[in-house]
């Protein structure tokens, strides 16, 4: 059977056999302009396609003849003739009177109608379909359906809602959004969307504040990104590292603050099932610098992968060569050629990788997997490739400084849990004060900013934490402890007061509780340790020796500081300040008995020494939680059920659950928090089976421990923290495997 084409075309030839090509064109119908032209265009099929040109000959081939001018791009679109005039150039008379824009393109080619046709018709069908959808989803028409009708068929509704970076974005919803609006009333018009991540959407507007805010704000404390580079090239660079960026600064984004809540789920399933893939990218080890940095909130440490993520990242790190960027291609199947940028910048980024991980060993109480290699040897006053800074290289000293504590505190071969003998212990504390002695005092001559500050305070204190290893036996125990309260004081004072004297272009980092605001996971834990150390402080022998009143006004500092590092409310550090206020409540029941107030000069005991002894200087969290189970929430007396009202301290063992009455010294921190990350609740209980209460009955974690000889709760996995299984978050950090 003949097709329509074929039928057609046999039509169009005359009785002589002539083609569809047959009409003759006269010098008197085209202008010497088009001539050419038109023998060219006849070539072209009317699609729009150049016909096969194998078989020309060499006459035709070379047909035009030199000095003939050519068509414009819009007389050749509609095979008109054209007076435009090359040299000198002037416009041709048809683009002038319809006011277009007359030029000339050596690679111009016809657009054919019925592709173009074809195309419009598809795009209209798309925005039907997206006005119906929309209507379901309880957008009113402004307009009449023979209006919206009408718009819809226009090619310019398509044509004014494009996007420059990202066409697939962009079309079809900016033209929908233009023609509907909100039933509360008043127009309605969806932003410009820059980027998706699974069902998450970015606006253009939106991705600049963030970036801005990030580089403003966070990027201060890891000073290793290009301030100068525009979203679309962190993007380019890799994904993972632009929705890294994004992710960290919405933690405090006031447009909109639920930015953090859609994101975290479509972060967290492309961050595993990037990891996943091999070869690894050098972007994505930036990426993992910031995850580790600032983790994705949750409520227990069993659901926080930032340890684990830690491990990978010096995996990657190591297995692309950037501990020896001088080698690279070591490491690699393909040449890699670095200028002196690319090669500084991976140097910087081996040094980020180190200290991040450092902070991590720290805060988590667990040996740190970092490589100071001669990579990241110490030269003193070398400029060059391998400098990294002021900054970068005051925080790596620090962190090395804290590495060294660590390894030769805490991972002794000839005990069980890795802890130093008590004489060895006192020698190497007696090496190291005056070690970081001269540290500190090399770091503040340096007027370096208020964040160095913090993390060379922080060191001290993760140093003094070892007091809490010594017995009341130990030379020197009283002077120690009391080493330890001015490194817990120093570091509370610097993170709540900042530094005036600070030089002037660090201002603002002293100021609206900028260290509290934007605060690290790092300076985050410490925080949580230097507020449990004040509290197990003064409700000891020790109290005596110290101004009990400072004290105390100190901690209600600390627990406000704590709860405004809480990006959610019910996140972990809120969690902690509530069962640091129930442990305090429950000392100041016991300050206050006759017994205590007897004795003005209580005997030195060992009541400050942990039980919990294997998690480094963090030790001293861990112990104080076990001791909260066993003391106050075993016993009833203590509860972390989904805080509406923080508890107050001095509210004499108060639980959150029952008290409504805060101090005006405790009021909730003044930036906005969202309640419960969006998860719906159960009778007021963040985990969906609670009945009432987050820490009920039914075979908890809770229910009978004793800390001893608990034979209900099997083992204590190091890595989890003991607040798990309490309340979670509504999404996880371990994405669904297909059993396919």
């Amino acid at each position: 059977m003949e097709s329509p084409e074929f039928a057609a075309g046999m039509r169009s030839h005359g009785a002589n056999g002539a083609g569809p090509h047959k009409r003759k064109r006269s010098i008197i119908d085209s202008s010497p302009a088009s001539l050419l032209d038109h023998d060219h265009d006849d070539q072209e099929d009317e699609h729009g396609h150049a016909a096969e040109r194998g078989d020309a000959s060499p006459e035709a081939k070379g047909r035009r003849l030199p000095g003939v001018k050519r068509a414009c791009n819009e007389c050749r679109q509609q095979k008109l003739r054209c007076d435009v005039v090359q040299d000198p150039f002037q416009g041709c008379s048809r683009c002038n009177r319809l006011k277009l824009e007359c030029k000339i393109e050596s690679n111009f080619k016809r657009i054919g109608k019925r592709s173009k046709h074809a195309e419009m018709e598809k795009e209209i069908d798309k925005l039907r379909r997206a006005v119906q959808a929309a209507k379901a989803q309880g957008f009113t028409v402004e307009d009449d359906d023979e209006t919206i009708h009408s718009q819809l068929q226009s090619p310019v509704v398509a044509s004014q809602y494009t996007h420059t970076r990202n066409p697939s974005l962009m079309g079809s919803d900016e033209a929908v959004s233009s023609l509907l609006h909100l039933k509360r009333g008043g127009s309605y018009t969806i932003p410009r969307i820059a980027r998706e991540l699974d069902d998450f959407r970015i606006t253009e507007e939106h991705e600049n504040l963030l970036f801005n805010q990030f580089f403003s704000y966070y990027h201060p404390f890891l000073p290793f990104l290009n301030p100068n580079q525009t979203p679309d090239q962190y993007y380019q660079q890799h994904p993972l590292l632009y929705w890294s960026i994004v992710a960290v600064a919405s933690r405090r984004f006031l447009p909109d603050p639920t930015i953090l809540t859609k994101l975290s789920g479509p972060l967290t399933r492309y961050l595993w099932t990037t990891i996943g893939e091999v070869p690894q990218s050098y972007y994505v080890v930036k990426a993992l610098c910031l995850l580790c940095t600032w983790p994705l909130p949750t409520s227990t440490t069993s659901s926080d992968p930032t340890h684990i993520l830690c491990g990978v990242l010096m995996k990657i790190a190591t297995g692309i060569g950037l501990h020896r960027p001088n080698h690279i291609n070591d490491f690699s199947r393909v040449a890699i050629e670095l200028n002196n940028d690319g090669l500084h910048d991976r140097i910087k980024t081996w040094a980020v990788c180190n200290i991040v991980a450092q902070t991590i060993g720290t805060g988590y109480g667990q040996p740190a997997s970092t490589l100071y290699d001669w990579t990241l040897a110490v030269r003193g006053g070398e400029s060059g490739l391998f400098s990294l800074g002021p900054e970068l290289e005051a925080r790596l000293q620090i962190e090395r400084f804290c590495d060294k504590v660590s390894k030769e505190m805490y991972s002794n071969a000839s005990d069980p849990r890795g802890v130093a003998g008590d004489e060895h212990r006192a020698m190497l504390m007696r090496v190291y004060r005056r070690e970081f002695n001269e540290l500190q005092a090399s770091i503040l001559s340096q007027n370096l900013s208020p964040v160095i500050n913090i993390h060379l305070r922080a060191a001290g204190l993760h140093l003094r934490l070892a007091g809490f290893f010594d017995s009341s036996k130990t030379p020197a125990y009283l002077d120690d402890l009391m080493a330890l309260w001015r490194a817990t004081t120093s570091y509370l004072d610097y993170i709540m007061d900042g530094d005036p004297q600070c030089p002037q272009e660090y201002q603002y980092q002293v100021r609206d509780q900028y260290f509290l605001q934007y605060a690290t996971n790092y300076i985050q834990q410490m925080l949580v340790a230097a507020g449990f150390a004040l509290l197990k402080l003064m409700r000891s022998f020790f109290a005596k020796q110290i101004d009990f009143e400072r004290g105390r006004n100190l901690f209600h500092g600390a627990i406000r500081a704590i709860r405004t590092t809480s990006v959610v409310q019910n996140d972990l550090n809120w969690r902690l300040a509530e069962l640091m206020v129930q442990i305090w409540n429950g000392a100041r029941i016991d300050a206050i008995s006759p017994s205590f107030q007897a004795n003005d000069n209580p005997e030195i005991d060992d009541s400050l020494q942990l039980k919990v002894r294997c998690r480094h200087s963090m030790s001293l969290v861990f112990d104080s939680i076990w001791h909260w189970r066993e003391e106050y929430q075993a016993r009833g007396r203590g509860t972390l059920d989904a805080l509406k009202q923080p508890t107050n301290p001095d509210s004499a063992n108060e639980s959150s659950a029952s008290s409504t009455h805060l101090d005006t010294t405790l009021a909730p921190p003044p930036h906005s928090i969202p309640a419960n990350l969006g998860i719906t609740t159960s009778n007021g209980a963040l985990t969906p089976s609670a009945g009432g209460s987050a820490l009920g009955g039914g075979g908890t974690l809770l229910d009978g421990l004793n800390y001893g000889g608990n034979t209900t709760y099997d083992v204590w996995d190091p890595q989890h923290w003991m607040l798990d299984g309490l309340i979670d978050f509504n999404y996880t950090f371990v994405p669904t495997i297909d059993a396919n």
